[in-house]
């Protein structure tokens, strides 16, 4: 009997030229950033990165065959390039780039970018395939580098915002954590004390008071918006509910209308209430902001809640709020900690309405990043700027695995 052999597509091999062409492109590419905008050397460092990328790739290709010893090669190479013309942070930087130019040139040689896509696609709808991914690559970037640049430069041991020659070279005397170590000192009355710094440092420093008051006012905003929002969406999801739409658009219409309009009609309105400069009042705005993410978050979960479930239970004898706590709430328990989070991301970030509602004992971190922009500039917004930014990520992690784990249970994804 004959075997029957198991098919593998193997894609076929382009010629140099291609892969010369592509490699030779990002090095152009990266000449025209290491300009850093110097017209007059555009050109010459396009053509020399170019001109270096396309004989990686050939050397590549022609000797070393190889993923793993391209990728060595071109790291060690350009390292080695940018440590002796630049400095030994732009060396390491080239050194990533060699390491992928390096793979990359085997990569294109061997035709292996075609085995993500069927073997009858044309060479255009690769090309459109890859391009597309470039693009959001390319956006991705853009939006996350601002991001990216805070976190080193909180770092810093002088007082700049900007990187100094020390921490180019990797000096281990240009970084330090006096920035971080100021967010807990700054306002002290006794800093250097050793008796009584704890209490001190809770009731005077100015960050640490504004981080208190942040997490105050967001835990209960978030927990009067969770709640309103949550009960909001059940009825909108209710078959019977009349005029749905309308509802909706006045429920989420905080997150379409202008901030700087919202706080001004809140600051007026609550302040004919006694409500303005108050913890009550921040609390009420912050939740009014909340809401609609709350509403957003659990009406998509419920798109995929069996109402049967619920008729069933009223069958049995069941009150509402027994239905609800015992039938709903297990299943949609997902989108309501999801739509929470989104709703204390809100109000942990928010400055406009705090601008215009908060007195200095309720100072926020965004409010207290505010004033020290406008009255003294220190790398402590840096400091703050990056614990900030760790906490939001932490949370849109935990918002994702929660999405992914409401899908499981409502079988729109695989287990």
């Amino acid at each position: 009997m004959s075997e029957h052999k198991e098919y593998k597509y193997i894609p076929p091999r382009p010629p140099m030229w291609f892969n010369l062409a592509w490699t030779g492109g990002f090095g152009a590419l990266a000449g025209f950033l290491t300009a850093q905008g110097q017209f007059n050397l555009m050109p010459l460092y396009m053509a020399v990165g170019a001109a270096l990328f396309a004989g990686l790739a050939f050397l590549s290709i022609m000797f070393l065959k190889t993923r793993v010893l391209s990728g060595l090669a071109g790291a060690i190479a350009f390292f080695l390039l940018g440590l002796s013309f630049f400095a030994l942070s732009y060396g390491v930087l080239m050194g990533i780039i060699g390491w992928i130019i390096g793979r990359q040139a085997i990569w294109l040689s061997s035709g292996d970018y075609r085995l993500n896509q069927p073997p009858y696609v044309t060479s255009k709808q690769v090309l459109w395939f890859y391009t597309f991914r470039v693009i959001c690559g390319m956006i991705f970037v853009f939006l996350i580098t601002p991001i990216l640049v805070v976190m080193p430069l909180s770092f810093n041991q002088e007082p700049y915002f900007s990187f100094t020659a020390g921490m180019l070279s990797f000096d281990p005397e240009a970084y330090s954590l006096r920035w971080y170590a100021d967010m807990l000192h700054n306002g002290m009355a006794a800093p250097d004390a050793v008796a009584g710094w704890w209490s001190d440092m809770w009731n005077n420093a100015q960050w640490i008071r504004s981080v208190r008051n942040s997490f105050f006012i967001g835990i209960c905003a978030t927990a009067l918006a969770t709640a309103i929002g949550t009960l909001a969406a059940i009825g909108l999801a209710r078959p019977e509910m009349p005029f749905k739409r309308p509802i909706m658009a006045l429920l989420i219409s905080p997150m379409i209308a202008p901030l700087v309009i919202i706080a001004s009609g809140m600051f007026f309105f609550f302040s004919d209430l006694g409500l303005a400069k108050t913890y009550t009042g921040i609390i009420i705005a912050h939740a009014v902001l909340g809401t609609p993410y709350v509403i957003i978050t659990v009406t998509a979960t419920l798109v995929g809640f069996d109402q049967s479930l619920a008729r069933a239970a009223a069958n049995m004898g069941a009150n509402p709020i027994t239905t609800f706590f015992k039938i709903q709430m297990p299943l949609i328990l997902p989108g309501v900690i999801s739509g929470a989070l989104f709703a204390f991301i809100t109000s942990f970030d928010e400055v406009v309405v705090v601008l215009q509602l908060a007195d200095v004992k309720q100072r926020t971190i965004p409010r207290q990043m505010f004033s020290g922009i406008r009255e003294q500039i220190s790398p402590t917004i840096l400091a703050v700027a990056t614990v900030l930014v760790l906490i939001s990520i932490c949370l849109l992690i935990v918002v994702e695995a929660l999405r992914r784990r409401s899908e499981r249970m409502r079988g729109l994804s695989p287990s």
